[in-house]
């Protein structure tokens, strides 16, 4: 029975991620799959290019919850003792398996978002402090530049040097994973990075300069 309890929380932690929210908004109210619009990407940040804000924000709010609670199910069942490093580890694989099932969703196709809003969902039920410190990189860099991409790869980056300077946790694993996920982010961001460069990437937010030019 032990067994079948820590399968069952990780295959609902799988199926909680794969919940296809980008592409079920984009179907249901706007009878369009957004994956075939923008930067083709299911994530909430294409939603709000493509759909607009009424769509993407309650996009982005479910996607975050989906990390919270598949991050949080090793504490609802009870999988182990409050506090622990054995119960910060679980509460990474069962967030981990939610990332995978937002980015391979088994509902849509095996097509699906980056995973940087399920990220940021299981992140925050693990180390909440930490976690909106990195959110407060993330909104002053998005503010200052209106790019979500640079903004997110700040956070990310942020993470591991906020844990290691300013914070703790008993579990190594977690230490080892907020490096993972700086490093993920990059590598998911690789195109968003070369565009970036080239200055070609999209701005979320634009300002008006006064020259009819953003």
């Amino acid at each position: 029975m032990h067994v079948l309890k820590y399968t069952g929380v990780f295959i609902l932690s799988y199926l909680i991620g794969s919940a296809a929210t980008a592409v079920w908004a984009g179907r249901i109210f706007h009878k369009t799959d957004v994956r075939k619009h923008g930067s083709g990407n299911a994530g909430a940040t294409n939603v709000i290019r493509v759909l607009g804000w009424k769509t993407g924000i309650p996009v982005l709010l479910i996607d975050i919850f989906k990390g919270y609670l598949a991050a949080s199910l090793p504490v609802l069942f009870k999988l182990a003792g409050p506090g622990t490093a054995q119960l910060i580890n679980l509460q990474i694989l069962t967030g981990l398996l939610a990332v995978c099932g937002h980015i391979f969703p088994v509902y849509a196709g095996f097509r699906g978002g980056k995973g940087v809003a399920a990220i940021f969902g299981v992140l925050l039920a693990i180390h909440p402090l930490l976690t909106l410190s990195c959110i407060g990189v993330f909104l002053l860099v998005f503010l200052a530049t209106g790019y979500v991409s640079l903004g997110s790869l700040s956070a990310g980056v942020a993470f591991p040097v906020f844990l290691f300077l300013f914070f703790d946790t008993p579990s190594v694993i977690f230490k080892v994973f907020s490096v993972v996920i700086a490093i993920m982010l990059i590598i998911t961001h690789r195109k968003n990075i070369s565009r970036l460069l080239k200055g070609e990437e999209s701005k979320l937010l634009r300002k008006n300069t006064g020259t009819g030019k953003n």
